[in-house]
């Protein structure tokens, strides 16, 4: 019989052995899960690619000590194996960092009201969750690349050889490097988190993502704006929800001097304690400037958030308007014109027109 048919028939049963073992643990699993929710399977799923990739990395090695290989081959495969079983490692540990994070952040629901301290974890360990990931996968390349002989033997001269170039890399990654120094601030001084309401360039939204690189705003009418990190560190935002998500918004009337600043009051007051979306806390009615045809009122209600804001503002306009407009009608702005009349007749005949 060929030496290859032999090591074929060893290292085949060992691969089917492998896999089927792999198989029957999983299904034996899950069925241990099957009461519990979707989650816990999800987890168990993750697990499956690199728990499989080790049993196949284990039973090349048995089949391996159990043939009779070449020296040349033997080395070749005992080499392959040694990779195999980094990429399978590193494999490994960045998947308990995906579940770990997972876990971590089931004990926390941004879907609710008072989220600040859910929102603050979730953009944490998100941030850090990517960090960790990106040191793993280069711990492990350079564990397998130190695999290699050549590597070790001029690895000083390597590194003495790579100063000029990693002047030229280092200028070239400016701004990758620059983003991912930004993205560690982040996640430690967190000047944005996930879902907190900002505006960015003149524009409105909720952050969507962080990654290691950006930051995807949701703009309010479903478009995504795409920020560099470093962008949250160098240049000037506004949050609207960095330590708490109540807002005060305000709705700005310019009226006739002839309002009644006591009706309309009551009324606006009425209004905002009728309405759902008023959060019990803030409301004022006040004239803030004179003008030379018509008073600035300005009302000030707060909600609980920036889209209940938005939709209270909108709501104190419309039931004003109303209002102005069926009891308060000589209110709305309009011009006045004096007519000087020299003589009595051209009074009484504007009178008579009148």
């Amino acid at each position: 019989m060929p030496e290859w048919i032999e090591t074929l028939l060893v290292f085949l049963p060992a691969l089917l052995l492998a896999w089927a073992g792999c198989f029957l643990l999983y299904r034996l699993a899950a069925r241990a899960l099957v009461h519990r929710d979707e989650f816990w399977r999800s987890l168990l799923a993750r697990t499956r690619g690199p728990v499989q990739m080790g049993m196949m990395i284990l039973a090349v090695s048995f089949a391996a000590n159990a043939t009779p290989l070449p020296a040349r081959e033997g080395q070749l495969l005992r080499h392959a194996l040694l990779l195999a079983f980094i990429a399978c490692v590193t494999w490994f540990i960045k998947t308990m960092l995906e579940i770990w994070t997972t876990l971590h952040l089931r004990r926390f629901r941004i879907d609710v009201e008072d989220n600040l301290l859910a929102r603050k974890h979730v953009t944490q360990s998100r941030i850090l969750q990517r960090v960790g990931s990106g040191i793993i996968v280069a711990v492990g390349f350079s564990a397998a690349l130190m695999t290699f002989d050549d590597v070790r033997q001029y690895g000083v001269s390597l590194l003495a050889s790579a100063g000029a170039a990693g002047i030229v890399l280092g200028l070239a990654l400016q701004p990758v490097l620059r983003n991912l120094l930004a993205g560690i601030q982040l996640a430690v001084t967190q000047p944005i988190r996930i879902d907190d309401a900002v505006i960015v360039e003149g524009e409105w939204g909720n952050v969507e993502e962080i990654t290691s690189t950006y930051v995807v705003v949701r703009i309010w009418d479903k478009r995504r704006l795409i920020v560099p990190l470093n962008y949250f560190i160098e240049q000037p935002f506004q949050n609207w929800t960095r330590s708490d998500a109540t807002l005060i918004g305000s709705v700005m009337i310019y009226l006739d001097y002839g309002v009644s600043v006591a009706d309309l009051r009551a009324e606006a007051e009425r209004i905002v304690r009728a309405s759902p979306l008023w959060n019990r806390d803030v409301f004022a009615l006040q004239v803030t400037d004179f003008r030379e045809r018509e008073v600035e009122v300005r009302i000030l209600a707060s909600a609980t958030h920036a889209a209940k804001a938005f939709d209270l503002r909108c709501e104190i306009r419309e039931k004003l308007l109303d209002y102005l407009q069926r009891e308060q009608a000589r209110a709305l702005p309009r011009s006045r014109t004096d007519l000087m009349v020299g003589t009595e007749q051209s009074r009484q005949a504007i009178e008579a027109i009148a």
